[in-house]
């Protein structure tokens, strides 16, 4: 066979061994399609997360980097990102996750742990326009503007906040959560 079909088959199957659960198999296959064709990310991701279902964050955190250096994608500083947060860096991990959706507004784990650390470092004016660009790509994603909701009220933007919740009940007039933000909001 040739180097490029071992590569996609090894990838493929070390897919499917991590999918469901053989952290030892998905690994033999990752590590099979390096070898075979080291020149793509997908296999150091795959390893990447077989290391954190181990909970070895520091090897994760190095196969992370290695896909990073041969496509520096969104996934990848996602990656570095949540190990840098869960390792307690997390200015370093804000400035990644910031950069992620640099690439890729809709990245939702990039999004969803930086309005956790903007909440957390009280950057929260920071993570605003993010929100907004999500918004701007797909504006019926209501948890993402109930979030935005949210950090504009802690912001001061009440107002804002209050227009964003009003737009989700207009879409979805049983969602509880913004009718409770809501009713909150206006006592």
């Amino acid at each position: 066979m040739s180097g490029h079909l071992d590569y996609e088959i090894n990838k493929e199957l070390g897919e499917c061994y991590l999918f469901m659960g053989e952290l030892d198999k998905a690994e033999e296959y990752y590590r099979k399609a390096v070898s075979s064709n080291g020149v793509h990310p997908d296999p150091y991701l795959g390893l990447a997360t077989v290391a954190v279902q181990r909970g070895d964050l520091e090897d994760a955190e190095v196969m992370y980097r290695k896909a990073h250096k041969i496509e520096p994608s969104d996934k990848s500083l996602s990656g570095i990102a949540l190990i840098r947060m869960e390792n307690g860096d997390r200015d370093e991990a804000f400035t990644l996750f910031v950069e992620a959706l640099g690439m890729n507004p809709e990245n939702m784990v990039a999004l969803f742990s930086l309005i956790r650390l903007g909440h957390e470092t009280e950057r929260i004016g920071e993570i605003i326009p993010h929100l907004e660009n999500y918004l701007e790509i797909d504006p019926a994603k209501h948890e993402v503007r109930y979030s935005l909701a949210g950090c504009l009220a802690c912001v001061g933007q009440m107002d804002a906040a209050i227009r964003h919740l009003e737009l989700i009940l207009d879409k979805d007039p049983e969602n509880a959560s913004a009718r409770e933000m809501l009713d909150q909001f206006r006592s």
